[in-house]
C-alpha cells in the first residue's frame, strides 16, 4: 500500500512540475520566429532601419541624468509616444537586419513599451503590482504580438550580448537606469559600453578587493556574465577598484519601487 501511496505521489510531483513548465513555457516567453544574431545578415550596413529621433526627444524631455523618469510628463506627450509605438509595431526585422540594428531596436521596444505599460496602469508603485507585466502579449511588431519577457529572454539574451541586461530598464529603482537618449545602430556599442560601466560602478553595486555585495541581476543572469570566464573576471573588465579573484561575492535585495522623479 505504501508502495502504491509512494508511486501516486511521484506522479502527481511529476504532472505538478511539468505543468509549472507549461506554465513557464506558455508565459509569453516565445520569439515568434523574430529574428536574432544567429539568422540576422551581420554583414549588412550598419545605417538605420529605424527613426528613433522621436523616442530620442521624448527621453530627453523626461529622463533625468540619474534615470528618473517623469511619467506624469510622458502622460502630456502621450500622442507623441503612441505615434512611436505605432511605427515600431509597423516595422517586422528580417534577416536583412544585422546585429546592431537590431540590439537598438528591440532595446528602444522594450523599454517604450515599458513605460507606456507604466503610463497605462499609472498611479502605480511597482511594475510588480501589474498583473502579468513581463508575460502578457502586448508589444505588436508587424502582424506579431510578443511579451517584454519575450524580447528579453527569447531575443535579446539570445544574441550573446550580456550589457543588454545594462540598457533594458523595468521602471524600477533598482534596475540599471533609463538613459536619457534612444540606442542607434550607428552608437550601440559606444552606449552599451557606457550603461555597463556606469552601472557596475554606481551604487547598485559594492565593490571592494575582497568582497562584493552586487545586484540581483548579476545573480539572475549569472550564465550569461560567465560564458568567457568567472563573474569576477567580468566585473574587474569595468570596475573601477580591482577585485581579487577570491573575493567574496553577495547579493543586494532589489528596490522594486517605481523609478519616478519626484
Amino acid at each position: 500500500m505504501k508502495k502504491v501511496f509512494l508511486s501516486f505521489l511521484i506522479l502527481v510531483s511529476g504532472a505538478f512540475i511539468c505543468q509549472s513548465c507549461n506554465l513557464i513555457s506558455s508565459a509569453g516567453f516565445n520569439s515568434k520566429g523574430l529574428p536574432t544574431p544567429d539568422s540576422a545578415n551581420t554583414s549588412a550596413a550598419a545605417q538605420e532601419k529605424v527613426d528613433h529621433s522621436g523616442w530620442d526627444q521624448l527621453l530627453k524631455k523626461h529622463v533625468d541624468e540619474d534615470g528618473m523618469v517623469d511619467y506624469k510628463g510622458f502622460q502630456k506627450d502621450r500622442p507623441a509616444l503612441d505615434k512611436y509605438l505605432k511605427m515600431l509595431s509597423s516595422m517586422q526585422p528580417d534577416d536583412t537586419w544585422n546585429r546592431d540594428q537590431l540590439l537598438a531596436y528591440y532595446i528602444n521596444l522594450y523599454n517604450a513599451y515599458t513605460v507606456d505599460l507604466i503610463l497605462r496602469n499609472y498611479p502605480t508603485k511597482s511594475i510588480k503590482d501589474i498583473s502579468g507585466a513581463w508575460t502578457k502579449e502586448f508589444v505588436k511588431i508587424g502582424d506579431k504580438e510578443i511579451s517584454l519577457g519575450a524580447i528579453e529572454n527569447s531575443l535579446l539574451r539570445k544574441m550573446d550580448e550580456p550589457r543588454i541586461h545594462f540598457a533594458i530598464n523595468c521602471a524600477s529603482i533598482s534596475c540599471p537606469k533609463l538613459i536619457n537618449e534612444a540606442y542607434t545602430s550607428e552608437n550601440i556599442e559606444k552606449q552599451l559600453e557606457k550603461a555597463t560601466n556606469e552601472f557596475i560602478n554606481s551604487d547598485k553595486n559594492e565593490i571592494s578587493p575582497s568582497q562584493l555585495k552586487l545586484s540581483s541581476i548579476f545573480d539572475w543572469y549569472k550564465n550569461d556574465f560567465t560564458e568567457n570566464g568567472s563573474l569576477i573576471e567580468y566585473i574587474n573588465q569595468y570596475s573601477e577598484v580591482k577585485v581579487n579573484s577570491n573575493a567574496q561575492v553577495d547579493y543586494k535585495n532589489y528596490d522594486w519601487n517605481l523609478n519616478e522623479a519626484k
